[in-house]
């Protein structure tokens, strides 16, 4: 799927682009011979010609997209008042145009969001966003009634971030829902959201939030101008903006947290990140985004901040569990033996015996073989797939250790760290982790302990040199912040945050596109 116009090529014109470029005529007949144009092949179109006033002498067009608008507010709103209050003014040659049309704007319609619009792109514009355009014959603008059905999947917990303590309500696909579960949460005009469009075919409504005095102006600004530079045909999540205002393309690291709790939107807000929601997405992305966050679960502050403490510094240990205990298990056992002791060496040698493969081999087959299994369990029916998962494990580790290809302390490890790279709060920072383990494990193998440490500067080096929108991705740990680095590596007391994170203010020149 390529949906981005590259900047060095000329963009595909649009099928009747020409009359999207034109303004509304003042004659019914030629609007309605352009719209039928627009909309011939929409078969969910529905166009409403009709006639009002006391004589039943002026033409008028309702146009609306089925199921996208409330029926029965058109009706009560549109069609019932025109077609049913006759005499409210003369019809007389010098009324029909102006005169009429704001009689009709301000007596008839009864609706609370009431637009116009002056051109065929706007117009198409508005229909496909669950408007009504209303055309008037003798007026050359279009009266564009708010009447969105808003029909959707209920407010409910999410699936991927199950919490014990805390709310449970959860974003859903539609925008203006989302909205409100924030606004509800931050009864303070400080709180902004700024509406944008991106997609050319799609145009995809966007909001961007942030508290005014909070987020730093630049920050607010640059994120605002990477949006606005978006060129592309259509945005389907919120990934797409993503992958595409990223600083740094080629990393396998996230630079945007991902999340579809309200709590941990605000949470971020008002640590001085800006939230960018998606229209059709329940997920709703924040930036800058760095390393450490994805450490801390909303969770954390929904108990005493001992056990918090407890609870983020063991996701600190499945952290590094998960990236290196395969590749330290690799490395002793081929090539520091003397590190083990005589017991459990002796352990190790007699179940590899008779295993075909060297160590690094037969971690490597083992970490796919889990990866299968996982995704397998992610994509099949929810009823089925955790059963599917466990099963497949133990029936193929077991298969697999009782036909020697491969030994049971390996199938221990493999199993343990893919535990711990479940504990992450965020998903797409344990994905990130799951893939670094590979490049690692090769290394401890060839290299042994030394491959791993040249393995972990590298990586430390990577994640160092990297920024999100002007903060360092390791920020507050380095550059060392004692005030902000103080709420990370553990949960800090409510009584003791008496200032609030500074983080967030760029320090570095961001690149600009």
């Amino acid at each position: 799927m390529r949906y981005i116009t590259r900047k060095n090529q000329p963009s595909q014109p649009l099928p009747d682009e020409q009359i999207l470029g034109q303004k509304l005529d003042s004659n019914l007949q030629v609007n309605m011979e352009y719209l039928e144009q627009l909309l011939d092949g929409c078969s969910d179109a529905v166009i409403r010609k009709f006639k009002f006033g006391k004589g039943r002498d002026i033409d008028a067009a309702l146009l609306y997209f089925d199921g996208l608008v409330l029926k029965t507010e058109a009706e009560d709103s549109i069609l019932r008042p025109l077609m049913l209050e006759f005499d409210l003014m003369e019809n007389t040659p010098e009324t029909k145009a102006a005169d009429m049309y704001e009689n009709v704007k301000e007596r008839l319609l009864v609706v609370t969001d009431l637009l116009e619009c002056d051109t065929f792109d706007k117009a198409v514009q508005h229909l496909a966003s669950g408007d009504a355009i209303l055309l008037i014959n003798g007026y050359d603008r279009a009266l564009v009634a708010g009447i969105r059905s808003w029909e959707g999947r209920k407010t409910e917990s999410p699936d991927e971030e199950v919490l014990i303590k805390g709310p449970k309500e959860g974003f859903t696909e539609t925008l203006r829902f989302n909205t409100a579960l924030l606004r509800r949460r931050l009864k303070t005009s400080a709180f902004k959201m700024e509406p944008l469009q991106i997609g050319r075919l799609s145009k995809t409504n966007v909001v961007m939030c942030y508290v005014k005095g909070i987020a730093a102006e630049s920050l607010v600004q640059e994120v605002r101008n990477r949006l606005q530079k978006i060129d592309i045909d259509a945005v389907l999540d919120a990934a797409y903006l993503e992958e595409i205002i990223a600083e740094h393309h080629y990393s396998i690291f996230p630079q945007a947290e991902h999340t579809e709790r309200p709590d941990r939107v605000v949470a971020h807000v008002l640590e001085g990140r800006v939230a960018i929601m998606v229209d059709g997405s329940p997920w709703v992305m924040v930036v800058p985004a760095t390393f450490p966050q994805f450490w801390i679960s909303p969770e954390d502050y929904y108990m005493g901040y001992i056990p918090a403490s407890f609870i983020r510094l063991l996701r600190q240990v499945a952290f590094f569990t998960a990236l290196l205990l395969p590749s330290i298990y690799v490395a002793t056992i081929t090539y520091h033996q003397e590190m083990i002791p005589t017991p459990l060496l002796l352990t190790i040698a007699s179940s590899r015996e008779g295993v075909p493969f060297p160590a690094l081999v037969e971690a490597i087959i083992m970490e796919i073989t889990f990866e299968f299994l996982r995704e397998a369990g992610l994509r099949m029916p929810r009823a089925i797939g955790p059963a599917i998962s466990i099963v497949g494990a133990l029936v193929i580790g077991d298969a697999a250790v009782a036909a020697g290809l491969v030994s049971t302390p390996m199938v221990v490890v493999v199993a343990f760290t893919g535990i711990a790279s479940f504990i992450f709060p965020v998903y797409s920072a344990g994905i990130a982790v799951r893939l670094a383990r590979f490049p690692l494990l090769a290394m401890a193998g060839f290299l042994g302990y030394f491959g791993i440490m040249i393995g972990l500067i590298l990586l430390l080096v990577h994640l160092a040199s990297m920024t999100s929108f002007g903060v360092p991705y390791l920020s507050p740990l380095a550059p060392a912040n004692a005030n902000d680095s103080s709420d990370v590596l553990v949960r800090r007391p409510w009584w003791t945050m008496k200032q609030r994170p500074r983080m967030f203010s760029p320090i570095n020149r961001v690149r600009q596109e």
